[in-house]
């Protein structure tokens, strides 16, 4: 089955001031991606100007995190509807949210839903952490991820199955520059698509990334291995040649 291929560029809280982040965005226009969809997620207050230097470009703009309700007070949040005019998408489920912010599954799920209710598209991320891996339960976390997550996304939301995608991304791998193996994660990927089928969700439809210590280096392994339809990128989507080499790698 044909999926689409994806990379994702998640500049997390970086650069430092929006100038930077504008002239970051200016270069990504450039970079080659033809037959591969291509985006960014920079910080929620570099969202405006990002989203201006690529106006008219086909490089897509996502957000790093959305919140579940629409409005109201919730201080230091973004809810979808706000950004709608900003973004294509939003990442949600992200390890580092989930670490800093407390969120689980059901949360994540209710993020999931307002951004594809709201018309955005959502890359939905979940891994397992290294103790977990060193307990043979990766498949069993995975599976509950999925069960408890993804599933639980509102079926009226998920409807346009063209909107989502399931980044797999190991905890144990990100930024700490050991990436997992490609049969590692094509392993893992076996098991998600395998449970989302089980959940009555088009298992084999939905594009699934990788996401933990990409670089220009390892991408062309991960971009053979079986059921890999992309990357979601961390530090190395600062760089911009070897950024280019991983879009490159999946074209």
């Amino acid at each position: 089955m044909s999926r689409r291929r994806t990379v994702i560029g998640n500049w997390k809280m970086n650069p430092t001031t929006i100038a930077e982040a504008f002239t970051l965005a200016r270069a990504r226009r450039g970079t080659p991606h033809q037959g591969v969809e291509l985006g960014i997620a920079p910080p929620s207050v570099a969202l405006s100007a990002v989203a201006g230097a690529l106006r008219g470009s086909d490089v897509l703009v996502f957000a790093q995190d959305v919140h579940w309700e629409e409005k109201g007070a919730y201080t230091g949040q973004v809810s979808a509807l706000m950004l709608r005019e900003l973004a294509h998408g939003a990442i949600v489920g992200h390890s580092e949210v989930r670490r800093d912010q407390g969120d689980d599954d059901a949360r994540v799920a209710a993020k999931a839903t307002a951004a594809l209710r709201a018309g955005l598209h959502v890359i939905y991320c979940l891994g397992e952490s290294y103790d977990q891996r060193e307990r043979r339960e990766t498949d069993a976390v995975l599976a509950r991820q999925v069960r408890d997550g993804v599933a639980a996304i509102d079926r009226g939301a998920l409807a346009d199955g063209e909107r989502i995608a399931v980044a797999y991304e190991p905890i144990w791998a990100i930024g700490t520059g050991e990436a997992a193996t490609p049969d590692q994660a094509a392993a893992a990927i076996a098991v998600l698509r395998a449970e989302l089928r089980r959940c009555g969700l088009e298992g084999d439809a939905i594009p699934v990334l990788y996401g933990g210590s990409v670089t220009g280096d390892n991408a062309a392994e991960f971009a053979r291995a079986e059921g890999v339809d992309g990357a979601l990128v961390g530090g190395a989507s600062l760089k911009q040649e070897e950024f280019a080499r991983i879009v490159a790698a999946f074209r």
